[in-house]
């Protein structure tokens, strides 16, 4: 480590360029590894708990691309790190250097897995108020003057009167050197300047106005507010221990108010559940009968069209607790299945190097079963290399043959299937002999909604140059959103594509230019042109949709040298099918890949039927009730529009709340879906497996119903906001730590079905992002509980409009209820600190949906939250009356809308621009179930019998309020 923190010289490599030497060294808490010199200055760094992996030797892409270099291989080696997996590439002067840093990184990484969460908190503490002193201290003599702790105190948004400042300064500069702070003094001051006044009144309440409280009102106070039971005196004289700071409170076993805050900011007090934090549900169901975490595209690191495929995504996600992967394979050279999307830009990776990675990495943090959906585009010889790969380096964790289920049609449980990858892909016909060895199939489920006519085609010529192939796509995509404007006027009702585009066609011109320089800088003689046309995708009408084909992962094309010609045909056109190999076949057991015409109500089991969004949306929305009945024998997955090039993320509501399992989304994206999809699978120790309602399970009823549920108690959740601690500045502000100080309010919003989404806001604090007090209570009906989520967003408000600042998304579930403090994600020390109380209620008891903020002022829509709406036809009254997004005041009413009003078109890092906010609730009335034809395919079942739009209009019937619901305390 001494070695380490001293610094070592190594050449850092980079794609195009030559390499670069720099100076590396570990940071003295040994939390991050820094460089110089370097133009980032103090982001030059990358941090210890970021890292996923080192490797030895020259195995790294950018290793592979500069072959010319005479690298000793024990001399080179990669950290892997961040959320798309970016290489930092090392080379040092002898190989000792090489394993010293290898060793130690490893040791590092070990230690701070391994280390309790209460260690883990206070070291980061330590590092982010030494962090802190470091970047105030301007001229770097390791001391602070009193201006210099006046910036300090803008930049962390504290709005303090100058003597209050000074007094403070001076109480705590308490050596010789006066006028200036040391370090030690600076974290004296920040104390002082820290003390928690709603703490200090909390504990004072509960000591009998002392100062410290005793072994017995601390054992009250965790019994009365906290709701912890079997509360022994042990367990407050260990606390005590661990948290007192004083020597003196330690021999007296009582808890001070330093040692009492730094126990109510600890992991035993947040709000999440730490029991969730381990696998705790029955994993002994049924496969269907759990909600699974998938990725789309999972080599991608960035866009669809132009970014890197990287080996290193499946160790990622893997690790990230996802459990259905997926991989395009298609005809490589040298007889070498490769990885790539298809008809795009992308690059491409060897299968076996694939295959590898994932047997590597699929059961590191736990034993459930992995799916792996293979996309297959290969011909038969290259489909039997794939076969062969899988079986060789699978091994016995293809042999589903010890597998006992218990009941020949209900799939196997994940408890049974641990250690196993199960493949899904395409089955040869039962029908056909056995001595075939290949045979034809069905090719529809991958093809997607976008035509064969609008894929970018690859062919080389001399006549292209990278330059007209990027002002091509931009002209296509331009063409392509006036069509997509003209589409939505001639249907509104229908699912559009415009916010998706238009977000699309802004992030192209960042990818394209980020990607210039990496794409076959050595084919210069064999540049791309491009065949396509982006601009012919139709969409189908409300007449023909009945009957519209279901597909699978978008853009796969039959290859040339492998696979049947024919196009794809619809609606009742000629289908397109793909030659298949017994080999690959025998490899699909319980996850059999199927179009929905291919489904016949025969009593098998293990089909995966699949859906993209567009074709799901409707599913959803027209025969929701159905829809949950399917998913209760075998699985759907829902894959993102062919579309979303950007890998913008859809909304995996509504699709959850149908019961579909495989909710495939583009994990390489950050944002709100991806936030909600991680708040969802934390609920059972992030294992990727989480188990459906029992409503889902058996039964059926109407998500979209304003009382799904009725004879079911629902669940009042009182939440008080308190206050908010070292909550920062917009990320994306101009000023940077030089802006203003924030104005932050915090908004809490419901997610789940229909009639529980809503949100409700507290007040403005003005001038005060370092310990804003609201105290507030905000209230919430729940009716299905079990699938809600939490979502605390805190936003900086100005006169002219609101600016995102943090969230954390978590399980309703997984709420614990006390006095909680509400981790902000991705930000060290920001917490917003409330009180949580949840009671059941019987009877009717509806949610008060008011015009409360109406004359507020109006924060301006540039926020860090992106979001989307439903498109459907508005009533008379919503055209007369938009509300706006008011800025929040005291006794400002919740929001109410339902998902057909919520469903987000586009993801990204930031909360909706123009969410509107509705007077009620869209409800539908029940639908009758009827029994599905054996022979008839199940999307038209789904879909059979559809009312006209104007019989789809469903009005909402006033019910008069009960307000004489009984509640219980929970």
């Amino acid at each position: 480590m001494s070695v380490m923190q001293s610094g070592t010289q190594m050449i850092k490599l980079k794609s195009g360029t030559k390499g670069l030497v720099r100076l590396f060294y570990l940071d003295e808490h040994r939390t991050c590894i820094r460089w110089r010199p370097s133009r980032k200055s103090e982001k030059a760094k990358i941090v210890i708990d970021s890292i996923y992996k080192v490797t030895e030797g020259r195995q790294s892409e950018i290793f592979h691309r500069h072959t010319e270099g005479n690298f000793d291989p024990s001399c080179c080696f990669t950290i892997y790190h961040g959320n798309h997996m970016e290489s930092l590439d090392l080379i040092t002067s002898n190989p000792e250097e090489a394993r010293t840093w290898i060793t130690g990184l490893k040791y590092l990484m070990a230690g701070i897995s391994d280390e309790d969460s209460l260690a883990k908190r206070q070291r980061t503490h330590d590092h982010w108020v030494k962090q802190t002193f470091e970047e105030a201290d301007k001229n770097g003599d390791g001391l602070l003057n009193i201006e210099e702790i006046h910036q300090l105190m803008h930049k962390l948004n504290v709005n303090l009167p100058r003597r209050k400042v000074r007094q403070m300064f001076q109480e705590a500069d308490t050596d010789e050197n006066q006028g200036t702070l040391t370090f030690e003094e600076f974290s004296v001051f920040y104390k002082m300047m820290s003390l928690r006044r709603d703490l200090y009144l909390l504990l004072l309440s509960y000591s009998d106005k002392k100062d410290h409280l005793t072994v017995e009102e601390f054992a009250q106070f965790l019994k009365m507010e906290q709701k912890m039971n079997n509360v022994t005196t042990e367990y407050c004289l260990d606390i005590i221990r661990k948290f007192e700071v004083s020597e003196e409170n330690k021999e007296q076993n009582v808890l001070g108010i330093e040692g009492f805050t730094s126990f109510m900011r600890s992991s035993a007090c947040d709000i999440f559940n730490p029991l969730h934090s381990e696998v705790h549900q029955d994993m002994d169901q049924p496969l269907c009968n759990y909600y699974i975490a998938s990725s789309h595209n999972t080599y991608l690191t960035g866009d669809q069209l132009l970014s890197q495929s990287k080996v290193e995504m499946y160790a990622r996600v893997l690790q990230d607790g996802c459990r259905c992967i997926e991989v395009d394979c298609w005809d490589g050279p040298d007889g070498e299945p490769v990885v790539h999307h298809g008809y795009t830009f992308t690059s491409k990776i060897l299968f076996r190097d694939v295959v590898e990675a994932i047997n590597k990495n699929a059961f590191v943090k736990n034993e459930f079963p992995v799916i792996l959906s293979i996309e297959n585009h290969c011909s038969i010889q290259q489909q039997k290399k794939i076969a062969q790969y899988l079986k060789e380096i699978f091994s016995d964790k293809l042999d589903l043959s010890s597998i006992i289920t218990g009941d020949s049609k209900q799939l196997p449980s994940p408890q049974s299937l641990k250690g196993k990858i199960l493949v899904k892909g395409k089955k040869l016909p039962y029908n056909l002999g056995a001595d075939a060895e290949e045979g034809e199939v069905s090719d529809e489920d991958s093809a997607d909604e976008i035509e064969d006519d609008c894929k970018l085609k690859l062919c080389y010529s001399n006549g292209t140059t990278e330059h007209q192939m990027e002002s091509f796509i931009r002209k296509k995509l331009e063409s392509l959103i006036k069509e997509s404007q003209i589409r939505d006027k001639e249907d509104p009702d229908s699912f559009t594509v415009r916010a998706l585009l238009k977000a699309t066609h802004e992030g192209l011109n960042v990818n394209l230019k980020q990607n210039r320089d990496t794409k076959e800088s050595g084919k210069k003689s064999h540049s791309r042109s491009l065949m396509g046309n982006f601009g012919k995708h139709k969409k189908a009408v409300k007449s023909r949709s009945k009957s519209h084909s279901t597909s699978d992962d978008e853009e796969s094309q039959q290859n040339s040298s492998g696979k049947e010609t024919g196009q794809l045909y619809r609606l009742g056109r000629r289908r397109k099918t793909m030659k298949l190999c017994r080999a690959l076949s025998d490899l699909v057991v319980y996850t059999n890949s199927v179009a929905a015409q291919d489904i016949v109500d025969d009593g098998t089991m293990g089909n995966v039927l699949s859906f993209s969004e567009t074709r799901a949306h409707q599913v959803v929305q027209q025969k929701s009730e159905q829809f949950i009945l399917y998913n209760q024998k075998q699985l759907t997955r829902i894959y993102p529009s062919a579309y979303r090039i950007d890998s913008s993320n859809f909304n995996p509501i509504p699709y959850w709340n149908a019961g579909c399992q495989l909710v495939a989304l583009n994990y390489q994206s950050d944002g709100r879906m991806m936030q909600v999809n991680q708040a969802k699978f934390r609920i059972n120790g992030n294992c990727g497996y989480v188990l459906k309602p029992q409503q889902m399970c058996k039964g059926t009823f109407n998500p979209y119903s304003g009382d799904p549920l009725p004879p079911n108690p629902k669940k009042q959740l009182i939440l008080k906001v308190i206050s908010g601690q070292q909550l920062p500045k917009p990320p994306d502000s101009v000023l940077g730590d030089r802006g203003e100080i924030i104005d932050p309010f915090v908004e809490v919003e419901i997610i789940g079905l229909p009639v529980d989404c809503c949100k409700d806001q507290t007040r403005v604090v003005d001038d005060n992002g370092f310990n804003p007090v609201w105290e507030e209570t905000l209230t919430f009906t729940i009716h299905m509980p079990e699938i809600a989520l939490v979502r605390f967003l805190v936003w900086d408000h100005d006169p002219i409009g609101r600016d995102f600042v943090g969230q954390r998304t978590v399980a309703f579930s997984s709420l614990v209820p006390g006095y909680r403090h509400v981790y902000l994600e991705g930000l060290t020390e920001a917490s917003i600190f409330v009180n949580i109380t949840i009671n059941e209620i019987y009877g009717k008891n509806r949610q008060l949906i008011g015009l409360k903020g109406l004359f507020n002022k109006n924060p301006k829509h540039n926020s860090a939250e992106n979001n989307g709406h439903y498109v459907r036809k508005r009533s008379i009254g919503d055209r007369i009356l938009r509300r706006t997004a008011s800025a929040p005041a005291k006794g400002r009413k919740k929001s109410k809308m339902g998902f057909q009003e919520a469903t987000e078109i586009k993801d990204g890092t930031s909360e909706p621009t123009d969410m509107k906010e509705k007077e009620g609730v869209i409800r539908r009335t029940a639908r009758s179930l009827q029994a599905r034809p054996a022979s008839m395919p199940v999307d038209k079942f789904l879909l059979m019998g559809l009312s006209s739009p104007e019989c789809e209009t469903i009005k909402d019937t006033k019910r008069k309020e009960n307000t004489s619901g009984k509640m219980l305390p929970k």
